[in-house]
């Protein structure tokens, strides 16, 4: 559970050359790459968090703030290649070590890496902290009032009640209110069905909201995602499915916690996803209308062969609240997500 602290024990771990990136680039068509061939990391605290942050290098340029809500039991570094791909198409990344106790009826509390929903509260707090100290890194480097979100598995379950509102079990461990500042979320191999009741509810998201599944996801059922992405009663919204991405295409390395072996090769697998994730924060937290073109037409799509997308920018005329609550998810069938054509 997170507990209220001074940020501190900061420690510089130096610049990051991501030498797979482009080089920095201003063009009018985002064309899906970064802007940034360099990203700095450092380690503090966020409350009692361990945490390491990832924000590019331009002393000219202010970044919004973005949270990566980890894995069940996946620790922070496990994610540092993913957050340094999404940090270099313009955000600050910042992925806390979140220890608490979780509690599901009929077993006994097991204690260890679970995101929540207070997370959100608490990393707005540490911004506006670093923000304002001259002694951060990313001192006065930081819109403080735009929030994005990024999660994996469990931790995308979290983003998923966290862009809805109210505190949800198992998901938050006291309260939660939405924040202003909160303006957009997309996930990885995630559904709404934390509590494994086997059924996904209407989900009222009210921020844009993305999902990306791996095709050969062993963990979070593929098409759980998929009705996840239907039960998003609000868009704009948008599910990318990578094919031969397995549950931890999005982490450094794959793991056999998942028993199905990916296909695509784990360096393509984790900047695919990075790179859809940073144009889809590119287009609600910083209102890019080339990478809203990149996200919401077929250009994106076009141009990655190991992806089929499928985007909603504006409310179906036919469906609203009260249908999308009687009619439940529809249409999984016959959707182009496992190959293009």
């Amino acid at each position: 559970m997170i507990r209220s602290a001074p940020v501190i024990a900061r420690s510089l771990a130096g610049s990051l050359l991501l030498t797979a990136l482009a080089t920095p680039s201003y063009a009018a068509t985002f064309t899906g790459a970064p802007l940034f061939t360099e990203v700095n990391q450092y380690s503090t605290l966020v409350e009692d968090d361990p945490a390491d942050i990832y924000y590019p290098i331009n002393a000219q340029v202010v970044t919004p703030v973005v949270l990566l809500l980890q894995g069940a039991l996946v620790d922070k570094a496990d994610y540092s290649n993913y957050a340094q791909i999404v940090a270099a198409y313009g955000f600050t990344v910042v992925v806390p070590n979140n220890v608490r106790s979780l509690s599901v009826p009929g077993l006994p509390p097991f204690t260890g890496l679970f995101p929540e929903q207070g997370q959100v509260e608490a990393v707005l707090d540490f911004a506006k902290q670093e923000n304002a100290d001259s002694q951060s890194p990313v001192a006065g480097l930081l819109d403080t009032d735009t929030l994005g979100l990024l999660g994996h598995s469990f931790g995308g379950a979290v983003g998923l009640a966290a862009v809805q509102g109210g505190c949800f079990f198992i998901l938050c461990t006291d309260s939660y209110d939405l924040p202003e500042a909160l303006k957009a979320g997309i996930f990885y191999g995630a559904n709404f069905d934390a509590a494994q009741t086997g059924t996904i509810p209407p989900l009222d998201n009210q921020t844009p909201t993305g999902l990306i599944l791996g095709t050969r996801d062993g963990v979070a059922p593929p098409a759980d995602t998929v009705t996840t992405f239907e039960q998003l009663l609000n868009p704009p919204k948008v599910l990318v499915s990578v094919e031969g991405a397995n549950h931890y295409s999005i982490t450094n390395t794959d793991s056999f916690r998942d028993p199905v072996r990916p296909t695509l090769d784990q360096a393509v697998a984790t900047e695919t996803i990075g790179r859809w994730s940073g144009a889809f924060l590119r287009a609600h937290l910083l209102e890019d209308d080339s990478a809203w073109d990149y996200i919401y037409t077929s250009r994106g799509d076009n141009l990655d062969e190991n992806v089929a997308v499928e985007a909603v920018s504006t409310p179906e005329p036919s469906v609203g609240l009260l249908s999308a609550l009687l009619l439940g998810p529809l249409g999984f069938l016959g959707r182009r997500l496992w190959n293009k054509g």
